[in-house]
């Protein structure tokens, strides 16, 4: 996460610096004074040069620039199409992982908790209160008439002596005391149960409202079930991040999914000693930059943003030097795609475009840029961009930053 942070970091600071100057890359020009003078508009008399500091974007793209975008990044343009089979994708996988796995279910129905030292046991022999209650026939208090199982995982009865209980069901411990208590009395009728869980625990950690241990009992705890033991999640959880510690192992939940999604394949059974961790949501960003009316970084946060909605927090286009149809979406690639990134372009020339806008939604860590060069121009700032952004993705993936 702190990697991904600094990628995306560094990529902002890059696209920032190809502005070349403090202030708003053509905040200094008059679009009607050209017109008025020349009867021509800024654009055209100054060859297409919208950022003093990207020198030779008023060249026409060459052959060189499209072949080194089209070998580093994708260009997908954002259109009712895309957004209608991203949400036929969406549907289809919402299918498929909605209901909770047969796996899952399965693994809940055979659950059994196997005795450790630790816990108490409470053990009733009928028709026998001396054997039921060891520590004095007019002792009713259950609290004081449990045994406790030993470090080495045994317990001592009446009559059998040391009997060896750790790793056990409660059906086992049944059957391994009434089966030689039966040399002592006839037809034994013995009954098992864990009077206090005292052995095992899992623990939640982070943005929850009462983190601490949770016992694990004869009762299945799954995520969700834990989660709800620790009072729920804070304010400012991050619901799609939650991280589960096993065994040296790191696994990924999203809680978001779960609950809203209903993909309750992700609501594992917890095992001793897991580790629940729900960090804090700020780490979910998205960064919003070029020529709108303010520069923005916007939290995720547990719901879903679009990207017309990240516009309309950044107090949408500068109307004098941004362009309609240069509003990018970048986003990083995942590691196996040769590719380093995605850039999704939006065209709102017709402001109902910002209607399909409304649809696409974006991710964490998604680079929203809006320029003002002409969108036939845009090869040549991202073939500017590709060395940086090469060198940054390339070291993150080998893991040097």
């Amino acid at each position: 996460m702190i990697r991904n942070v600094r990628r995306i970091t560094s990529l902002f600071v890059i696209l920032t610096s190809l502005t070349g100057c403090v202030l708003v890359p053509g905040s200094n020009i008059d679009p009607d004074q050209y017109s008025t003078e020349t009867q021509a508009d800024w654009f055209e008399v100054n060859q297409g040069i919208w950022f003093p500091g990207l020198r030779g974007i008023g060249q026409a793209d060459t052959e060189e620039d499209i072949a080194a975008v089209e070998r580093t990044v994708d260009v997908v343009a954002i259109t009712s199409d895309l957004i209608a089979n991203q949400n036929r994708q969406q549907m289809l996988s919402n299918a498929v992982a909605a209901a909770m796995p047969t796996s899952l279910q399965q693994e809940l129905a055979e659950y059994e908790y196997y005795v450790a030292a630790g816990d108490v046991l409470q053990i009733t022999v009928y028709d026998h209160p001396e054997l039921t209650n060891p520590s004095g026939s007019n002792n009713n208090n259950a609290e004081f008439s449990g045994i406790i199982v030993e470090n080495d995982g045994s317990i001592y009865y009446p009559y059998i002596g040391k009997v060896q209980v750790a790793g056990r069901t409660v059906d086992e411990i049944r059957e391994a005391i009434s089966t030689p208590l039966a040399e002592f009395i006839t037809a034994p009728q013995v009954a098992v149960r864990v009077l206090r869980f005292n052995a095992k625990r899992a623990y939640v950690t982070g943005q929850v409202n009462e983190p601490g241990p949770q016992t694990i009992t004869n009762v299945p705890l799954t995520v969700l079930d834990a989660i709800a033991r620790a009072g729920g999640l804070a304010e400012n959880a991050n619901w799609h991040d939650v991280l589960l510690s096993r065994n040296g192992e790191e696994i990924r939940l999203s809680v978001y999914e779960m609950l809203n999604n209903g993909r309750l394949g992700q609501n594992m059974l917890l095992q001793h000693g897991d580790v629940l961790h729900v960090p804090v949501v700020g780490q979910r960003l998205i960064f919003v930059l070029g020529e709108l009316n303010r520069v923005n970084t916007l939290p995720v946060g547990n719901m879903s943003m679009s990207l017309t909605e990240a516009l309309t927090r950044s107090g949408g286009l500068n109307q004098v030097t941004s362009n309609a149809e240069g509003i990018f979406v970048i986003r990083p690639n995942e590691a196996e795609n040769p590719k380093l990134a995605t850039v999704y372009q939006l065209d709102v020339k017709n402001a109902v475009s910002f209607a399909v806008g409304a649809q696409f939604m974006l991710k964490p860590s998604d680079i929203v840029y809006v320029t003002t060069a002409p969108v036939t121009r845009w090869n040549r700032v991202i073939s500017q961009i590709i060395p940086s952004l090469n060198a940054l993705i390339t070291a993150d993936r080998v893991g040097t930053l």
